[in-house]
């Protein structure tokens, strides 16, 4: 009895170990094929479980984020259109309108001998004006203090020492129709040194005059060139 349990025994355990052996080469037909594929699905559903509950995460937080700063409203008003560029540079390189010209004081420039002809022609013209009109040494000397002055204002830079010059000469010229004369060349030149003898004064005050408006335009034109270096030389460090 006892072989015979044994035998039976050993044909179960044998009868068993053919069925695992045979579960397992069909690819997990028996249970130990089964429980791999079960396992791999459940990690697959925790997976997409835990990407949809990411994505759900997301979505909230985004749409208390759209809640929270609301986006401005749209205005219906047409925005400034840009020019083109073309329009742009025409309207940058346009230039300004030039000021309209004022009107000055006429501000002739005469040369050393433009300046001699010129203040010994007008005063020899005051001369004769004055011996038909008046025949006084005294108004020809006070006309001549104008004409100084205008001589040593128009003169030009370059020539403005020879203001004072041509002044006293120029007077004298004019003296020639207005000295008396006792006849003949000798009195006719008696008369002229009479003359610039007796007014003597306003010979020295329109001389004077002048030599005061030719220094004054010198000071300023020293200044001008003064400034004018500096500035090259503060444009050139």
């Amino acid at each position: 009895m006892e072989r015979g349990e044994s035998r039976t025994r050993r044909g179960e355990g044998r009868f068993l170990r053919e069925g695992d052996s045979s579960g397992s080469g069909r690819g997990g037909s028996g249970p130990s094929g089964e429980w791999p594929a079960r396992a791999g699905a459940a990690a697959d559903d925790a997976k997409a479980a835990a990407r949809a509950a990411r994505a759900a995460r997301l979505a909230k937080a985004r749409a208390s984020r759209d809640a929270a700063s609301p986006r401005p409203a749209r205005s219906t008003r047409p925005g400034p259109q840009r020019r083109p560029r073309s329009e742009q540079a025409a309207a940058v390189r346009r230039p300004a309108p030039e000021p309209a010209p004022t009107r000055r004081f006429p501000d002739p420039r005469l040369t050393g001998l433009g300046s001699g002809l010129f203040c010994g022609a007008v005063m020899l013209v005051l001369g004769y004006l004055d011996s038909l009109l008046f025949g006084s040494l005294t108004m020809y000397s006070v006309l001549f203090l104008p004409v100084c002055a205008l001589t040593a204002l128009w003169v030009r830079e370059g020539d403005l020492l020879t203001a004072p010059v041509v002044v006293p000469i120029a007077f004298a010229v004019g003296l020639l129709p207005v000295a008396e004369s006792g006849g003949g060349f000798s009195g006719h030149l008696m008369g002229l040194v009479s003359a610039l003898a007796t007014e003597a004064g306003w010979l020295y005050g329109g001389t004077l005059i002048a030599g005061l408006v030719v220094l004054v335009r010198r000071v300023r034109l020293i200044a001008r060139r003064v400034a004018a270096r500096r500035r090259a030389s503060a444009g050139g460090a």
